[in-house]
């Protein structure tokens, strides 16, 4: 496939174009079994479907039931090992054992992502005779990139779901959370830094790749998976705004960002959230760990210590895991707990946002002007919480478990200091001038509308 030249795109000639070029399409999603990476998508899925698209789905079959209330058809792993957050401590029982975050990492991109990658490819080309796509659009995980777009010569679109994971000159590898460097010192430091994950962290799972990729004759530049898979995208559309994000010297340039693509939402039936309780608290925290971390003792007991029994208004939303129990635990008149509240209804009242730093959940936070304390490690909230710190759009904790005195001082640090409002006002103004799926949907009309054989 050769090299192309996209545009940065203005759409406010372009919408009806826009619509023409994409009717009739065959667009195939695929994502690796995980809800950061199937949710963020699904907004952008229903839009296409709505511009005239025939939008299918290729992922886990724990998301079938989703995919059917959206009317999206769906092909499940068939050759793919399906290791999803229900199994992965079955199917991989060492993983648990692991502490270190690097060693954590290494470990993922072998046997999460890159081990995968033949599999998936060999279920999509299976998939194709009956539904012969004409593009694919993948989560930035997603292992088989590189076989859609060199072996099956199909445009490959890349969706970025967590920050920017390429690798730079100016930064130290992804995944340890460190600011741009400013000095030529910290430069040549981040450089020794690169080389040792190249050559000792993460080396295993770069040959691992290689190996898989050499065995196809793919070309690719040896790097570390979350890296190549964002060079070899044709085109890689990085969730969030530049604002949000170190700048780079030496940026790709099949990078565009796109800002808030968030997942899809039904129409609202009734009336919105509310509780009387928002009226009587001049103090109102929102706290939440996502859907899918389930330890309650990590972000949500703490929060809940920090506040019980005070004049401060605690919201938390559970995500389903063991609301009765904490409801029973805390009887507090100035807690509410819940499994969900839409945050669209949520975030206006509230003043801090506890997170262990989802990505959509932080970008939402942005949108809504809302200052943020940040506890997270694993699985790349480490570079999200770090980029708050970073930014001064909340406190960075840099923990997984922090105490609820930790808790406490941070979020009424951030009550008292307005400069955490003001840098997240700015970024607020910024990210909603961003019409992320309309924005989204135009790259890949323009994508399409190429010619690549």
């Amino acid at each position: 496939m050769k090299q192309i030249s996209l545009r940065h795109l203005n759409l406010s000639t372009m919408k009806e174009s826009i619509k023409n070029q994409l009717k009739g399409k065959k667009i195939l999603f695929a994502t690796v079994p995980a809800e950061g990476h199937f949710n963020p998508l699904t907004g952008l899925a229903r839009f296409l479907q709505s511009q005239g698209c025939d939008v299918r789905w290729y992922t886990s079959e724990i998301f079938t039931e989703k995919l059917g209330k959206l009317g999206i058809p769906h092909y499940t792993f068939i050759k793919a090992v399906d290791i999803n957050p229900t199994n992965f401590m079955e199917k991989l029982p060492e993983r648990n054992a692991i502490q270190d975050p690097a060693a954590k990492l290494e470990y993922d991109l072998i046997h999460l992502f890159g081990n995968r990658s033949e599999e998936y490819y060999e279920d999509i080309q299976a998939l194709y005779g009956s539904f012969p796509f004409d593009g694919m659009v993948a989560d930035n995980t997603f292992s088989a990139i590189p076989f859609v777009r060199y072996k099956m010569n199909i445009p490959v679109v890349s969706i970025g779901v967590l920050p920017l994971a390429e690798d730079s000159v100016d930064l130290a590898p992804y995944g340890m959370a460190l600011p741009p460097a400013t000095t030529a010192a910290e430069r040549s430091t981040y450089a020794e830094f690169r080389n040792l994950g190249v050559d000792v962290l993460f080396k295993r799972s770069i040959d691992n790749f290689d190996a898989i990729l050499n065995k196809h004759s793919i070309p690719h530049k040896n790097s570390l998976l979350l890296d190549l898979l964002i060079r070899e995208a044709v085109l890689y559309l990085q969730i969030g705004i530049p604002s949000f994000e170190y700048q780079r010297s030496d940026l790709s340039a099949n990078i565009r960002f796109v800002g808030a693509l968030l997942p899809y939402a039904t129409p609202r039936q009734g009336r919105s959230w509310y509780d009387e309780r928002l009226e009587k608290h001049s103090k109102i925290v929102l706290v939440t760990q996502g859907t899918v971390e389930t330890d309650i003792q990590k972000i949500l007991v703490p929060t809940l210590e920090a506040f019980k029994g005070t004049d401060v208004l605690v919201i938390a939303t559970t995500g389903g895991s063991k609301t009765g129990e904490l409801r029973e635990k805390y009887p507090f008149e100035n807690f509410i707990i819940e499994d969900y509240i839409p945050f669209d209804d949520v975030m206006p009242h509230a003043d801090v946002y506890v997170t262990n730093g989802g990505y959509s959940g932080t970008l939402l936070s942005i949108k809504h002007n809302l200052p943020i304390v940040a506890a997270g490690v694993h699985e790349g909230k480490s570079e999200v919480c770090a980029r708050i710190g970073y930014f001064n759009l909340g406190i960075d904790l840099k923990t997984e478990v922090p105490s609820p005195e930790a808790i406490r001082k941070a979020v009424n640090r951030i009550l008292v200091d307005s400069s955490y409002k003001d840098s997240i006002t700015r970024l607020a103004e910024e990210i909603n001038r961003y019409n992320a799926n309309e924005l989204s949907a135009g790259y890949l009309a323009e994508l399409l509308s190429l010619s690549f054989k």
